[in-house]
């Protein structure tokens, strides 16, 4: 064999690789493989991601089946009252929010002055102020 024939078989060779690469790229979609891969392990991280909501959310379902739960969710969401408590309902001032107002604490009893005297006071209005 001559060298210009030994050339030429090299030559032949690689562009005999070169059509079947070019081949096989036409006829194996690697992009959609490569894009199919990527939406799959989209789709297992979304996966993950439900079931830990969906555990979340049987665990809350089940602390809301508690009669403590039931209670306080019916006497926040509901306004419901336990029989022989008196609801009241606190209004907000329209256009701002209501601040809370403190007033200081007296004693049930004012032992410095007769019972008849904080009556009176009371009725009178004297008390407040």
């Amino acid at each position: 064999m001559t060298r210009t024939s030994r050339v030429a078989m090299r030559i032949g060779r690689l562009a005999l690789g070169l059509i079947l690469l070019a081949f096989l790229a036409a006829t194996i979609p690697f992009g959609q493989i490569i894009e199919q891969q990527e939406r799959v392990e989209a789709a297992a991280a979304e996966l993950a991601r439900l079931e830990n909501e969906n555990l979340f959310l049987a665990d809350e379902i089940a602390a809301m089946e508690t009669p403590a739960e039931i209670e306080r969710m019916a006497r926040e969401k509901l306004g419901y009252v336990m029989p022989g408590e008196t609801a009241f309902v606190v209004l907000e001032p329209e256009g701002g929010v209501a601040t809370p107002v403190e007033t200081p604490v007296q004693d049930a009893v004012d032992r410095s002055q007769p019972w008849w005297r904080s009556l009176w006071n009371f009725l009178t209005g004297a008390d407040v102020g």
